[in-house]
Protein backbone atom coordinates (compact mmCIF):
# COMPACT_ATOMS: atom_id res chain seq x y z
CA UNK A 1 0.00 0.00 0.00
CA UNK A 2 1.52 3.39 -0.80
CA UNK A 3 1.91 6.27 1.85
CA UNK A 4 1.09 9.66 1.23
CA UNK A 5 4.30 11.88 1.22
CA UNK A 6 2.71 14.08 4.24
CA UNK A 7 1.97 10.93 6.14
CA UNK A 8 6.01 9.92 5.38
CA UNK A 9 6.99 13.54 6.78
CA UNK A 10 4.57 12.75 10.08
CA UNK A 11 6.13 9.76 10.80
CA UNK A 12 9.34 10.64 9.94
CA UNK A 13 9.08 13.96 12.34
CA UNK A 14 8.01 11.39 15.00
CA UNK A 15 10.83 9.09 14.91
CA UNK A 16 13.33 11.70 14.62
CA UNK A 17 11.67 13.27 18.20
CA UNK A 18 11.44 9.45 19.83
CA UNK A 19 15.37 9.16 19.11
CA UNK A 20 15.54 12.61 21.05
CA UNK A 21 13.75 11.50 23.91
CA UNK A 22 15.04 8.34 24.07
CA UNK A 23 18.97 9.61 24.34
CA UNK A 24 17.73 11.55 27.51
CA UNK A 25 15.01 9.33 28.73
CA UNK A 26 13.72 10.61 32.62
CA UNK A 27 15.92 9.28 35.00
CA UNK A 28 14.55 8.23 38.95
CA UNK A 29 17.48 8.62 40.64
CA UNK A 30 17.14 11.47 43.82
CA UNK A 31 18.59 14.39 42.40
CA UNK A 32 19.28 18.07 44.08
CA UNK A 33 17.68 20.81 41.60
CA UNK A 34 17.36 24.63 42.36
CA UNK A 35 14.14 27.61 41.81
CA UNK A 36 14.88 30.17 39.21
CA UNK A 37 13.44 32.51 39.97
CA UNK A 38 13.05 36.33 38.09
CA UNK A 39 11.53 38.74 40.20
CA UNK A 40 14.70 40.99 41.10
CA UNK A 41 15.47 44.44 40.61
CA UNK A 42 19.05 43.01 39.39
CA UNK A 43 18.13 40.71 37.07
CA UNK A 44 21.55 38.72 35.50
CA UNK A 45 21.34 37.88 32.33
CA UNK A 46 19.54 34.62 31.52
CA UNK A 47 22.85 33.01 29.89
CA UNK A 48 24.75 33.82 32.92
CA UNK A 49 22.41 32.20 35.15
CA UNK A 50 22.86 28.74 32.97
CA UNK A 51 26.34 29.00 32.93
CA UNK A 52 25.86 29.24 36.73
CA UNK A 53 23.57 26.28 36.63
CA UNK A 54 26.40 24.20 34.46
CA UNK A 55 29.44 25.44 36.40
CA UNK A 56 27.71 23.85 39.36
CA UNK A 57 26.39 20.73 38.02
CA UNK A 58 23.01 21.56 38.19
CA UNK A 59 21.08 19.42 36.49
CA UNK A 60 17.27 20.50 37.08
CA UNK A 61 15.63 23.84 37.14
CA UNK A 62 12.16 25.04 38.47
CA UNK A 63 10.62 27.96 36.34
CA UNK A 64 7.51 30.05 37.75
CA UNK A 65 6.42 30.72 34.25
CA UNK A 66 7.29 30.32 31.24
CA UNK A 67 9.53 33.03 30.44
CA UNK A 68 11.49 33.13 26.57
CA UNK A 69 14.68 34.72 27.30
CA UNK A 70 14.90 31.90 30.15
CA UNK A 71 13.48 29.50 28.06
CA UNK A 72 16.17 30.26 24.90
CA UNK A 73 18.95 30.02 27.20
CA UNK A 74 18.50 26.66 28.57
CA UNK A 75 18.56 25.22 24.56
CA UNK A 76 20.89 22.85 24.60
CA UNK A 77 22.08 22.87 28.19
CA UNK A 78 20.77 19.39 29.00
CA UNK A 79 19.26 20.39 31.99
CA UNK A 80 16.54 19.22 32.84
CA UNK A 81 13.15 21.95 33.24
CA UNK A 82 10.04 22.55 35.16
CA UNK A 83 7.87 25.71 33.57
CA UNK A 84 5.41 27.51 35.64
CA UNK A 85 1.84 28.48 34.73
CA UNK A 86 0.79 31.45 37.41
CA UNK A 87 -2.24 30.77 38.87
CA UNK A 88 -3.96 34.01 37.05
CA UNK A 89 -3.64 31.95 33.86
CA UNK A 90 -5.71 28.58 35.02
CA UNK A 91 -8.79 30.28 34.91
CA UNK A 92 -8.25 30.60 30.69
CA UNK A 93 -6.60 27.55 30.02
CA UNK A 94 -9.89 25.61 32.34
CA UNK A 95 -12.44 26.73 29.65
CA UNK A 96 -10.87 26.90 26.70
CA UNK A 97 -9.22 23.64 24.95
CA UNK A 98 -7.89 25.47 22.26
CA UNK A 99 -6.29 28.67 24.67
CA UNK A 100 -4.26 25.17 25.93
CA UNK A 101 -3.04 23.84 22.36
CA UNK A 102 -1.87 27.57 21.78
CA UNK A 103 0.42 27.68 25.28
CA UNK A 104 1.53 24.51 24.77
CA UNK A 105 2.56 24.69 21.12
CA UNK A 106 4.31 28.28 22.37
CA UNK A 107 5.69 27.49 25.45
CA UNK A 108 6.57 23.61 25.41
CA UNK A 109 7.10 22.06 21.81
CA UNK A 110 8.11 25.34 20.04
CA UNK A 111 11.27 24.61 22.68
CA UNK A 112 12.09 21.33 22.58
CA UNK A 113 13.48 18.72 20.28
CA UNK A 114 17.21 17.94 19.38
CA UNK A 115 19.39 21.08 20.67
CA UNK A 116 16.25 22.33 22.34
CA UNK A 117 14.98 22.65 26.24
CA UNK A 118 14.80 19.44 28.33
CA UNK A 119 11.27 20.05 29.60
CA UNK A 120 10.35 17.64 31.94
CA UNK A 121 7.43 19.07 33.85
CA UNK A 122 4.62 21.73 33.67
CA UNK A 123 3.61 23.01 36.74
CA UNK A 124 0.13 23.69 36.63
CA UNK A 125 -0.65 27.12 39.38
CA UNK A 126 1.95 27.67 42.37
CA UNK A 127 0.10 26.66 45.50
CA UNK A 128 -3.32 26.81 44.05
CA UNK A 129 -4.94 25.28 47.22
CA UNK A 130 -3.53 27.60 49.88
CA UNK A 131 -5.64 28.34 52.21
CA UNK A 132 -5.25 32.18 51.73
CA UNK A 133 -6.69 32.31 48.51
CA UNK A 134 -9.74 31.17 49.64
CA UNK A 135 -10.35 29.17 47.05
CA UNK A 136 -10.49 30.94 44.36
CA UNK A 137 -7.91 28.74 41.91
CA UNK A 138 -9.37 25.31 43.20
CA UNK A 139 -11.72 24.49 40.81
CA UNK A 140 -9.72 26.02 37.32
CA UNK A 141 -6.82 23.49 38.24
CA UNK A 142 -8.14 20.12 36.88
CA UNK A 143 -9.95 21.18 33.75
CA UNK A 144 -6.31 22.92 32.98
CA UNK A 145 -4.87 19.89 33.52
CA UNK A 146 -6.77 17.92 31.71
CA UNK A 147 -6.88 20.53 28.88
CA UNK A 148 -2.81 21.02 28.92
CA UNK A 149 -3.05 16.70 29.17
CA UNK A 150 -4.71 16.38 25.38
CA UNK A 151 -2.44 19.61 24.40
CA UNK A 152 0.21 17.72 25.00
CA UNK A 153 -0.97 14.39 23.14
CA UNK A 154 -1.67 16.35 20.22
CA UNK A 155 2.12 17.19 19.91
CA UNK A 156 2.95 13.94 20.85
CA UNK A 157 4.77 14.85 24.43
CA UNK A 158 2.58 13.45 26.63
CA UNK A 159 4.18 10.49 27.70
CA UNK A 160 7.08 12.43 28.46
CA UNK A 161 6.24 15.77 29.70
CA UNK A 162 4.35 15.76 33.08
CA UNK A 163 2.03 17.67 34.37
CA UNK A 164 2.30 18.58 38.12
CA UNK A 165 0.40 20.85 40.70
CA UNK A 166 2.79 22.24 43.42
CA UNK A 167 1.05 22.44 46.72
CA UNK A 168 1.77 23.96 49.93
CA UNK A 169 2.25 21.95 52.92
CA UNK A 170 -1.15 23.24 54.10
CA UNK A 171 -3.01 21.29 51.88
CA UNK A 172 -2.31 18.07 54.55
CA UNK A 173 -2.79 18.19 58.35
CA UNK A 174 -2.90 15.86 61.49
CA UNK A 175 -1.72 15.60 64.88
CA UNK A 176 1.22 12.84 64.10
CA UNK A 177 2.22 11.70 60.76
CA UNK A 178 0.49 8.74 60.27
CA UNK A 179 -2.96 10.28 60.97
CA UNK A 180 -2.23 12.19 58.16
CA UNK A 181 -5.10 13.25 55.62
CA UNK A 182 -5.75 16.30 52.95
CA UNK A 183 -8.08 19.23 54.55
CA UNK A 184 -11.39 18.29 54.54
CA UNK A 185 -12.47 21.10 51.71
CA UNK A 186 -9.86 19.75 49.54
CA UNK A 187 -11.18 16.76 49.64
CA UNK A 188 -13.60 16.56 46.45
CA UNK A 189 -10.34 18.19 44.55
CA UNK A 190 -7.55 15.97 46.05
CA UNK A 191 -9.60 12.92 45.12
CA UNK A 192 -9.64 12.94 40.89
CA UNK A 193 -6.66 15.11 41.07
CA UNK A 194 -4.31 12.54 42.72
CA UNK A 195 -5.81 9.88 40.41
CA UNK A 196 -5.40 12.36 37.38
CA UNK A 197 -1.31 12.33 38.30
CA UNK A 198 -1.16 8.91 39.01
CA UNK A 199 -2.95 7.42 35.63
CA UNK A 200 -0.37 10.36 33.50
CA UNK A 201 2.62 8.66 35.47
CA UNK A 202 2.87 12.31 37.45
CA UNK A 203 4.49 12.69 40.75
CA UNK A 204 2.91 14.75 43.48
CA UNK A 205 4.78 17.83 44.29
CA UNK A 206 4.77 19.57 47.12
CA UNK A 207 6.80 22.31 49.42
CA UNK A 208 7.99 22.07 52.61
CA UNK A 209 9.31 24.70 54.70
CA UNK A 210 10.30 24.70 58.28
CA UNK A 211 11.66 27.79 58.11
CA UNK A 212 7.87 29.30 58.13
CA UNK A 213 6.54 26.42 60.97
CA UNK A 214 9.73 28.21 63.48
CA UNK A 215 8.90 31.87 62.17
CA UNK A 216 5.41 31.78 62.61
CA UNK A 217 4.84 29.66 66.17
CA UNK A 218 7.21 30.74 69.05
CA UNK A 219 6.90 27.29 70.41
CA UNK A 220 7.67 25.27 67.48
CA UNK A 221 11.64 23.63 68.69
CA UNK A 222 13.81 25.29 66.63
CA UNK A 223 16.07 22.55 66.58
CA UNK A 224 13.83 20.11 65.17
CA UNK A 225 13.77 22.21 61.96
CA UNK A 226 17.44 21.11 61.34
CA UNK A 227 18.91 17.97 60.92
CA UNK A 228 21.33 18.07 63.72
CA UNK A 229 19.33 15.66 66.35
CA UNK A 230 16.50 16.76 68.42
CA UNK A 231 15.87 16.87 72.13
CA UNK A 232 12.18 17.94 70.88
CA UNK A 233 11.49 14.07 68.75
CA UNK A 234 8.28 13.02 67.82
CA UNK A 235 6.82 9.45 68.61
CA UNK A 236 3.90 8.13 66.75
CA UNK A 237 4.12 4.28 67.28
CA UNK A 238 7.03 2.76 66.51
CA UNK A 239 8.10 5.70 64.55
CA UNK A 240 10.34 8.25 65.74
CA UNK A 241 10.71 11.90 64.27
CA UNK A 242 13.96 13.99 64.95
CA UNK A 243 13.22 16.56 62.45
CA UNK A 244 10.52 18.24 60.80
CA UNK A 245 11.05 17.65 57.26
CA UNK A 246 10.24 13.94 57.30
CA UNK A 247 7.48 14.13 59.87
CA UNK A 248 6.00 16.63 56.84
CA UNK A 249 6.92 14.43 54.29
CA UNK A 250 5.37 11.62 55.75
CA UNK A 251 1.82 13.26 56.62
CA UNK A 252 1.71 13.77 52.68
CA UNK A 253 3.04 9.92 52.39
CA UNK A 254 -0.10 9.09 54.87
CA UNK A 255 -2.44 12.03 53.42
CA UNK A 256 -1.53 9.87 50.13
CA UNK A 257 -2.03 6.20 51.18
CA UNK A 258 -5.72 7.13 52.49
CA UNK A 259 -6.78 7.77 49.15
CA UNK A 260 -5.37 4.72 48.06
CA UNK A 261 -1.62 5.83 46.64
CA UNK A 262 0.67 4.88 48.83
CA UNK A 263 3.52 4.35 46.53
CA UNK A 264 3.01 7.75 44.91
CA UNK A 265 6.34 9.55 43.79
CA UNK A 266 6.95 12.44 45.46
CA UNK A 267 9.28 15.50 44.47
CA UNK A 268 9.87 18.55 46.52
CA UNK A 269 9.16 21.57 45.05
CA UNK A 270 10.92 24.32 47.12
CA UNK A 271 12.80 23.89 50.36
CA UNK A 272 15.18 26.00 51.71
CA UNK A 273 16.27 28.77 54.29
CA UNK A 274 16.50 32.37 53.94
CA UNK A 275 19.76 34.64 55.11
CA UNK A 276 18.65 37.77 56.01
CA UNK A 277 14.87 39.73 56.80
CA UNK A 278 14.03 37.72 59.98
CA UNK A 279 15.20 36.80 63.42
CA UNK A 280 17.06 33.64 62.61
CA UNK A 281 17.19 33.92 59.01
CA UNK A 282 20.88 34.11 58.97
CA UNK A 283 23.89 32.91 56.62
CA UNK A 284 24.98 30.18 59.77
CA UNK A 285 21.19 28.94 59.28
CA UNK A 286 20.82 28.91 56.16
CA UNK A 287 24.20 26.82 55.60
CA UNK A 288 23.25 24.26 58.49
CA UNK A 289 19.70 23.62 57.19
CA UNK A 290 20.48 23.10 53.58
CA UNK A 291 23.39 21.33 53.61
CA UNK A 292 21.81 18.89 56.60
CA UNK A 293 18.83 18.73 53.93
CA UNK A 294 21.28 17.71 51.00
CA UNK A 295 23.30 15.08 53.19
CA UNK A 296 19.87 13.71 54.41
CA UNK A 297 18.87 13.22 51.27
CA UNK A 298 21.68 11.90 49.45
CA UNK A 299 21.85 9.39 51.97
CA UNK A 300 18.61 7.46 50.72
CA UNK A 301 17.45 7.03 54.23
CA UNK A 302 14.01 7.73 53.42
CA UNK A 303 11.39 8.37 56.05
CA UNK A 304 9.78 6.19 58.96
CA UNK A 305 6.91 5.64 56.42
CA UNK A 306 9.10 4.95 53.16
CA UNK A 307 12.59 3.77 54.31
CA UNK A 308 15.01 3.41 51.54
CA UNK A 309 13.17 6.15 49.66
CA UNK A 310 13.95 9.46 49.86
CA UNK A 311 11.90 11.73 47.05
CA UNK A 312 12.31 12.07 43.60
CA UNK A 313 13.83 15.52 43.32
CA UNK A 314 14.51 18.14 45.68
CA UNK A 315 14.52 21.63 44.05
CA UNK A 316 16.11 24.04 46.73
CA UNK A 317 14.59 27.68 47.44
CA UNK A 318 16.14 29.42 45.97
CA UNK A 319 19.18 29.91 43.21
CA UNK A 320 19.23 33.50 43.81
CA UNK A 321 17.76 36.21 45.33
CA UNK A 322 14.89 38.39 44.06
CA UNK A 323 14.36 41.98 45.71
CA UNK A 324 11.18 42.46 44.04
CA UNK A 325 9.46 39.78 45.43
CA UNK A 326 6.44 40.79 47.36
CA UNK A 327 7.01 40.72 51.49
CA UNK A 328 4.03 40.14 52.65
CA UNK A 329 4.67 36.98 54.01
CA UNK A 330 7.49 39.04 55.84
CA UNK A 331 10.92 40.64 55.12
CA UNK A 332 12.58 37.52 54.47
CA UNK A 333 11.17 36.82 51.38
CA UNK A 334 13.99 38.38 49.59
CA UNK A 335 16.72 36.35 50.80
CA UNK A 336 15.97 33.04 50.18
CA UNK A 337 18.94 32.36 48.00
CA UNK A 338 21.93 30.32 48.11
CA UNK A 339 23.31 32.99 45.34
CA UNK A 340 23.19 36.56 46.25
CA UNK A 341 21.48 38.48 43.28
CA UNK A 342 24.54 39.03 41.43
CA UNK A 343 25.54 35.10 41.38
CA UNK A 344 28.15 34.76 44.35
CA UNK A 345 27.63 31.84 47.22
CA UNK A 346 26.81 33.11 49.75
CA UNK A 347 28.37 30.58 51.81
CA UNK A 348 30.40 26.94 51.58
CA UNK A 349 27.92 24.55 50.06
CA UNK A 350 28.46 21.04 48.72
CA UNK A 351 25.50 20.08 46.62
CA UNK A 352 26.40 16.47 46.67
CA UNK A 353 26.92 17.07 42.81
CA UNK A 354 30.49 16.95 42.04
CA UNK A 355 31.85 20.39 43.46
CA UNK A 356 32.75 20.53 46.56
CA UNK A 357 31.87 24.11 47.30
CA UNK A 358 29.51 26.09 45.12
CA UNK A 359 31.23 28.13 41.90
CA UNK A 360 29.95 32.37 41.56
CA UNK A 361 28.85 33.40 38.37
CA UNK A 362 31.40 34.32 35.84
CA UNK A 363 32.17 37.15 33.54
CA UNK A 364 29.07 39.16 35.61
CA UNK A 365 29.74 43.28 34.27
CA UNK A 366 28.83 45.18 37.61
CA UNK A 367 28.14 49.55 37.59
CA UNK A 368 30.94 51.60 38.22
CA UNK A 369 32.41 50.96 42.31
CA UNK A 370 30.19 53.94 43.34
CA UNK A 371 27.35 54.48 46.00
CA UNK A 372 25.08 56.83 46.80
CA UNK A 373 24.91 57.91 50.95
CA UNK A 374 23.15 60.42 52.84
CA UNK A 375 25.39 64.00 52.28
CA UNK A 376 26.93 64.39 55.99
CA UNK A 377 26.89 68.37 55.84
CA UNK A 378 22.79 68.45 55.07
CA UNK A 379 20.23 68.49 57.67
CA UNK A 380 18.89 64.93 57.87
CA UNK A 381 15.79 65.59 59.95
CA UNK A 382 13.21 65.76 57.03
CA UNK A 383 14.27 62.51 55.23
CA UNK A 384 11.69 60.54 56.25
CA UNK A 385 9.47 61.11 52.96
CA UNK A 386 12.70 60.10 50.24
CA UNK A 387 13.75 56.95 52.68
CA UNK A 388 10.30 55.92 52.08
CA UNK A 389 10.17 56.89 48.03
CA UNK A 390 13.55 55.07 47.85
CA UNK A 391 12.43 52.01 49.95
CA UNK A 392 8.86 52.17 48.03
CA UNK A 393 11.09 51.39 44.76
CA UNK A 394 14.06 49.60 45.56
CA UNK A 395 14.86 46.49 48.23
CA UNK A 396 15.23 47.26 52.08
CA UNK A 397 14.30 44.20 53.77
CA UNK A 398 17.46 44.33 55.44
CA UNK A 399 17.07 47.13 57.48
CA UNK A 400 14.38 46.08 59.55
CA UNK A 401 14.35 43.67 62.23
CA UNK A 402 16.23 40.91 61.95
CA UNK A 403 18.09 41.86 59.27
CA UNK A 404 21.73 42.27 58.78
CA UNK A 405 22.29 46.25 57.95
CA UNK A 406 19.52 46.50 60.98
CA UNK A 407 22.39 48.27 63.72
CA UNK A 408 23.84 50.48 61.22
CA UNK A 409 22.47 53.74 62.44
CA UNK A 410 20.04 56.49 61.59
CA UNK A 411 22.64 57.99 59.20
CA UNK A 412 23.60 54.18 57.91
CA UNK A 413 19.99 53.52 57.61
CA UNK A 414 18.85 57.10 55.33
CA UNK A 415 22.30 56.06 52.90
CA UNK A 416 21.25 52.28 52.47
CA UNK A 417 18.08 53.57 51.22
CA UNK A 418 19.50 56.18 48.92
CA UNK A 419 21.95 53.62 47.59
CA UNK A 420 19.21 50.93 46.69
CA UNK A 421 16.86 53.13 44.53
CA UNK A 422 20.31 55.00 43.09
CA UNK A 423 21.70 51.38 41.76
CA UNK A 424 17.90 50.18 40.83
CA UNK A 425 18.03 53.46 38.66
CA UNK A 426 21.47 52.02 37.37
CA UNK A 427 23.34 55.04 39.22
CA UNK A 428 21.88 57.60 37.69
CA UNK A 429 23.22 60.68 38.90
CA UNK A 430 19.94 62.99 39.31
CA UNK A 431 18.56 59.24 41.44
CA UNK A 432 21.08 60.35 44.26
CA UNK A 433 19.60 63.80 44.60
CA UNK A 434 16.85 63.28 47.58
CA UNK A 435 16.85 66.72 47.53
CA UNK A 436 20.34 67.38 48.10
CA UNK A 437 20.34 65.26 51.06
CA UNK A 438 22.26 62.62 48.98
CA UNK A 439 25.77 62.42 47.33
CA UNK A 440 27.68 59.83 45.48
CA UNK A 441 30.65 58.39 47.19
CA UNK A 442 33.64 56.21 45.57
CA UNK A 443 33.95 54.62 48.91
CA UNK A 444 32.43 51.72 50.06
CA UNK A 445 30.00 52.15 52.64
CA UNK A 446 29.65 48.69 53.48
CA UNK A 447 29.33 47.94 57.68
CA UNK A 448 30.33 44.77 58.74
CA UNK A 449 27.56 42.18 57.21
CA UNK A 450 25.89 45.08 55.92
CA UNK A 451 26.97 45.03 52.31
CA UNK A 452 26.15 48.15 50.11
CA UNK A 453 25.42 46.39 46.89
CA UNK A 454 26.74 48.16 42.85
CA UNK A 455 23.91 47.01 40.51
CA UNK A 456 25.08 44.70 37.45
CA UNK A 457 25.12 45.63 33.90
CA UNK A 458 24.73 42.75 31.85
CA UNK A 459 21.07 42.88 32.96
CA UNK A 460 17.62 42.71 31.12
CA UNK A 461 15.54 44.93 32.26
CA UNK A 462 12.77 41.61 33.47
CA UNK A 463 11.37 41.89 37.18
CA UNK A 464 8.27 41.94 38.59
CA UNK A 465 6.67 44.56 35.90
CA UNK A 466 8.31 42.51 33.06
CA UNK A 467 6.62 39.09 34.20
CA UNK A 468 3.43 40.49 35.00
CA UNK A 469 3.20 42.84 31.50
CA UNK A 470 4.35 38.96 30.29
CA UNK A 471 1.34 37.15 31.53
CA UNK A 472 -0.83 40.35 30.66
CA UNK A 473 0.05 40.52 27.02
CA UNK A 474 0.32 36.11 26.69
CA UNK A 475 -3.67 36.33 28.33
CA UNK A 476 -4.29 38.61 25.65
CA UNK A 477 -2.94 37.28 22.74
CA UNK A 478 -4.53 33.60 24.06
CA UNK A 479 -8.18 35.52 24.38
CA UNK A 480 -7.87 37.35 20.87
CA UNK A 481 -6.73 33.70 19.49
CA UNK A 482 -9.83 32.02 20.87
CA UNK A 483 -11.95 34.35 20.27
CA UNK A 484 -11.02 34.11 16.08
CA UNK A 485 -11.02 30.78 16.54
CA UNK A 486 -14.94 30.57 17.25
Amino acid sequence: MLVPRFMLKKVAALLALMVVWSSSAPMVESAIGVNWGSLSFHRLKPSTVVDLLKDNKIQKVKLFDADPDSLRALKGSGIQVMVGIPNEMLTLLSSSAAASDLWVRQNISSYMGKGGVDIRYIAVGNEPFLTSYSGQFESYVLPAMQNLQQSLTKVNLAGYVKLVVPCNADAYESSLPSQGAFRPDLMQIMTPLVSFLNSNGSPFVVNIYPFLSLYENSDFPQDYAFFEGTTHAITDGANVYSNAFDGNLDTLVAALSKLGYPQMPIVIGEIGWPTDGAIGADLSAAKVFNQGLINHVLSNKGTPLRPGSPPMDIYLFSLLDEGAKSTLPGNFERHWGIFSFDGQAKYALNLGLGNRLLKNARNVEYLPSRWCVANPSRDLSDVANHMKLACSYADCTTLNYGGSCNGIGMKGNISYAFNSYYQTQMQNSQSCDFDGLGMVTFLDPSVGDCRFVVGVTDTSAASQPYRNWFIVWFLILLGVWVLFMI
